[in-house]
């Protein structure tokens, strides 16, 4: 038997397994079986909290395809309260992942704050970038994992269930990309909604909300904090004065059990 625990950021969700003893292996099949809604625990994703030598603990994290991902906003933060309540104290703390280590700080309200670093932006990447994609003109950032964010009107006019496997998996990206979508609502205030390369339809996305922050920065110049409402919750985004980008967010246990 193996003990887990599921967690989610605004409703972005996981399983998370402590394997710092190296015990577990799991294939890709696996975790698709144990992220399957129907037939298993069921969730976005699946986090292996396994050792490093160059931080308090390596996030090795799996799209609920199987497949592995660079990094995830909301799984870091849930990763640091995992780790906490198996071995750490409340603080700061750094965690390895495959796009290198993040500081993360649990803040007073129980919001942890993750230093995400600076954007990558990859219009160069993708000749092609100037041709809208279902008629909406996207730009392309990575945060760790590639992200097309395209600003416009009204959400109500579009149906990211639809859309999103269409730039998914549109050929000028090899790799596949993210897809946000969003909308301003006032000052300091958007809504976003999210197709998860690898997920597909989630409640939030951290990385994604990181990639929107930097496209709406690059234009608006926020001199505080904004919030980015997604169907599952707000997370909170501003940048420090090395350009890093500061995403802050809760992060929430739901139940234990064994498999």
């Amino acid at each position: 038997m193996i003990n887990f625990h599921k967690y989610h950021g605004t409703g972005n969700d996981f399983i998370m397994i402590n394997n710092l003893d190296s015990n577990i292996t799991f294939t890709p099949l696996d975790i698709s079986r144990l992220c399957d809604r129907h037939f298993g625990v069921g969730a976005d994703g699946l986090i292996l909290l396994q050792p490093s030598i160059t931080a308090e603990c390596f996030m090795d994290y799996y799209n609920s395809d199987g497949t592995l991902a660079e990094m995830c906003g909301n799984g870091i933060r849930c990763t640091a309260k995992f780790f906490q309540s198996e071995t750490y104290p409340r603080g700061e703390l750094n965690i390895d992942t495959r796009d290198g280590i993040k500081k993360i700080t649990c803040n007073d309200d129980d919001t942890y704050s993750v230093d995400m670093g600076k954007p990558v932006y990859l219009h160069s990447d993708f000749p092609d970038h100037s041709v809208p994609i279902e008629n909406i003109q996207f730009e392309f950032v990575s945060m760790g994992n590639p992200h097309a964010v395209g600003v416009v009107e009204s959400l109500d006019n579009y149906k990211i269930e639809s859309l999103g496997p269409i730039v998914e998996n549109n050929k000028i990206f090899p790799n596949k990309i993210n897809v946000e979508l969003v909308e301003n609502i006032s000052d300091y205030h958007y809504k976003v909604k999210v197709w998860e390369r690898g997920c597909g339809l989630t409640l939030a996305c951290g990385t994604g909300a990181c990639a929107v922050y930097s496209i709406l920065n690059n234009k608006e110049k926020f001199e505080k904090e904004i919030s980015l409402e997604f169907p599952g919750g707000e997370l909170f985004l501003s940048s420090n004065e090395q350009g890093h980008v500061i995403l802050r967010g809760p992060a929430t246990f739901v139940f234990k059990g064994e498999i």
